[in-house]
Parts: C-alpha cells; sequence; structure tokens
C-alpha cells in the first residue's frame, strides 16, 4: 500500500501542498495531523502501528516525518523492523534494502556527525573561555563566607538555615567544603 503522511508547517499551513503532491503519487490512504507540534502526534504513532511489509509511506520532506535527526533515525528503524520503506519527495530520498547505500546508516552516521561536531565546538568553546582567563561552571564563593560558614557550623551554635543566610553558602555547599 502506498501511504502518505502529513502535517501542518509554516510554508503549508493547511496542508493542501502536501495533499496535491501525495495524491500525485498515489497515496492510497493519507494520515494526517491536527497542529504542527512535534509533541502528541497522534496519526504517526497509529500510521506506524498499521505498517504492513511492503508499505511505502510518502512525505513531502523529512521534517513533516522526523522531528530531529535522532527521531529520523528511530523512525527509520520502525520502517526498517515492518519492512516498509520511505520515500521522501523534496529530498528524493527512498529507504528501499535493494539500494546500494542504505539511508538509515547514512542518516546513524549524521546523528553522530552532529553529536561529536556539537561535543568538538563545547570543547573548543571551554578551551578558548579558559585561554582568556574565564573558568567554566558555577562561579566560586568567595573564600571567606566560606571560612564563616565552616567556623558558625563547627560552634554549633548556627542552624544551616541561618549559616545561610548570613555567609550565602548553602547546606550542599558546605558540606562539600567540611570533606576537604
Amino acid at each position: 500500500m502506498i501511504i502518505g503522511y502529513m502535517r501542518p508547517f509554516y510554508e503549508d499551513p493547511e496542508c493542501e501542498c502536501q495533499t496535491k503532491q501525495l495524491t500525485d503519487h498515489g497515496c492510497q490512504h493519507i494520515y494526517q495531523e491536527e497542529h504542527a507540534a512535534p509533541k502528541r502526534r497522534t496519526e504517526l504513532e497509529r500510521m506506524m502501528e498499521q505498517l504492513q511489509p511492503g508499505d511505502t509511506v510518502i512525505v513531502t520532506k523529512l521534517f513533516v516525518w522526523a522531528d530531529s535527526t535522532r527521531h529520523l533515525v528511530e523512525l527509520l528503524e520502525m520502517l526498517e523492523q515492518k519492512q516498509a520503506v520511505l520515500l521522501s519527495l523534496q529530498e528524493g530520498i527512498e529507504t528501499d534494502p535493494a539500494l546500494a547505500y542504505p539511508f538509515q546508516t547514512i542518516a546513524k552516521h549524521l546523528v553522530q556527525f552532529q553529536s561529536d561536531a556539537m561535543s568538538e565546538n563545547t570543547r573548543q568553546g571551554l578551551l578558548q573561555a579558559k585561554e582568556k582567563g574565564n573558568a567554566p561552571g558555577r562561579p566560586r564563593k568567595p573564600d571567606q563566607n566560606v571560612q564563616r560558614a565552616i567556623e558558625m557550623y563547627q560552634s554549633k551554635t548556627y542552624s544551616l538555615a541561618q549559616i545561610k543566610d548570613e555567609t550565602g553558602i548553602s547546606k550542599s555547599t558546605l558540606y562539600r567544603y567540611l570533606e576537604q
């Protein structure tokens, strides 16, 4: 069976363009979401549950079907388990396993690439901040406040709430310094 899936988005809020493209490509049944939000995609869930081996799911663009690269990989894995195929019209992507290099494999590589790129950018940003003298993380409490909090705690005449009110040092921070 040839199945279409669509949901509203900025360029096609009423799904008119998607409807035309999906019907032009011979979709026998079209699932349409009521909203564009990534949450509560009931029609997507219903469609994925009802897929049969050999079905083809057609979408106008990948963004309509998946909300992120990770979500894309999850959906592709479900399709593979159901022995169904995805055809994305705008990108010209078809996930037929007979293809030389399956799109699912490409998508997994893209997820890893995205993760690696984000990690590397974060590391570079932290390194540059460190070189400029900026320490990452929460700012340290002034040593005199910490010392005052420790003295108050050890005197056993102040409650933790009183220590925090006077010094600004929280219970967890105080205990962390006491362990050192």
